[in-house]
């Protein structure tokens, strides 16, 4: 057989055992996030969190530079040569792929956060309505804490390495029943990428073969802290978005910090308004004019930020990425808002306020 087949034929093979592996919840959750992932990611970290800039964002730029290159050399004639170079194109994909899922993703297909934890992730809307009106309490109650009224924006006052560092507190005090997700070895930076990660819809991303967290500093800051925890959420091997935005809510809700604190309730809330949204159209105005001034405002900073970066850009990535999360076992981009039942299901059982 020639070489130029091995690596698509591998990638095939590939796609059958992650699959296969994938019906395997305990196996996965066992072998590879509780043995071989915590291995890879503590020597990971250890490697590149000493380094002050993002490492896999110069990785990410040398491959994007040398994918022009490639398209622009073979420009000429590049759809009759499909065959050679529809086989170099997946020959680079099976390589990504093998890394990637050794490195991080079959932690997709670990044991799912409501099962081990025995609570419900389905809600009624009475709940939904019940959960939400504490939620804006409490994000209402911060806001003006934080600020002395109800009608100024929060402004985060830390530099990014401080809300870093200050994340760390909030995984140290995960209640009991979460402590399995104990964070070490700090490696969060602030993306070099962030325009991009800017004008395709991303607030931050886990690189899966560094295991640096890169978080998207452009935002808006009172959502850094929250941003923070989501991905340092993946490092310690939650792959489920909608899991890691409440192991984040969770563990920000826990840091001694109160702009940590307002940065996850605030968020909730707007998931929750959001989600009543979904229920019936209408529903959560009631509940959005009960928020003070000065969270409202926090809001429109954030809806403006996203417009003056909404191209076909973020578009096409949030197609992208929903099906690709679709792929992984998934819900797809909606699983963000997913946690919401996690969060509502997890205060029967414990406190998250």
């Amino acid at each position: 057989m020639k070489r130029k087949y091995l690596l698509p034929l591998f990638l095939i093979v590939q796609i059958v055992i992650v699959k296969t592996l994938g019906r395997f919840p305990v196996f996965i959750e066992e072998y590879y996030s509780k043995g071989w992932y915590e291995k890879v990611a503590w020597f990971s970290r250890t490697i590149f969190g000493s380094i002050p800039f993002s490492f896999g964002d110069i990785i990410y730029s040398v491959l994007i530079i040398l994918l022009i290159r490639w398209i622009w050399k073979n420009r000429k004639g590049f759809f009759k040569n499909w065959k050679t170079n529809g086989l170099t194109v997946l020959s680079w994909i099976s390589v990504f792929y093998f890394f990637f899922h050794v490195l991080w993703g079959m932690n997709y297909y670990r044991i799912p956060l409501h099962e081990k934890l025995h609570i419900e992730k389905e809600y009624t809307e009475e709940e939904l309505v019940a959960f939400t009106e504490k939620m804006i309490t409490k994000t209402n109650a911060l806001q003006q804490q934080i600020t002395g009224n109800d009608s100024t924006a929060v402004k985060v006052p830390y530099s990014d390495e401080e809300v870093f560092a200050m994340a760390q507190n909030g995984y140290a005090k995960l209640p009991k029943s979460l402590q399995e997700f104990h964070y070490e070895n700090e490696s969060i930076k602030p993306s070099l990428l962030r325009y991009l990660l800017s004008y395709m819809g991303f607030g931050g991303y886990l690189n899966p073969f560094t295991n640096e967290a890169q978080v998207n500093t452009l935002k808006p800051n009172f959502t850094l802290p929250m941003t923070t925890c989501h991905e340092m959420g993946h490092q310690v091997g939650i792959g489920s978005e909608s899991e890691c935005n409440f192991i984040g809510f969770v563990a920000a809700t826990h840091n001694d910090d109160l702009y940590f604190q307002y940065s996850a309730y605030s968020i909730i809330t707007r998931y929750c308004l959001a989600n009543l949204e979904q229920m019936e159209e209408g529903k959560g105005k009631a509940y959005f004019e009960k928020l003070n001034k000065g969270v409202i405002k926090n809001y429109e900073e954030h809806e403006a930020f996203w417009d003056g970066y909404h191209t076909p850009i973020d578009t096409f990535f949030e197609f992208f990425y929903d099906n690709f999360l679709k792929a992984n076992q998934q819900e797809g981009i909606i699983s963000y808002s997913r946690f919401v039942g996690l969060a509502i299901g997890y205060s029967k059982v414990d406190s998250v306020q």
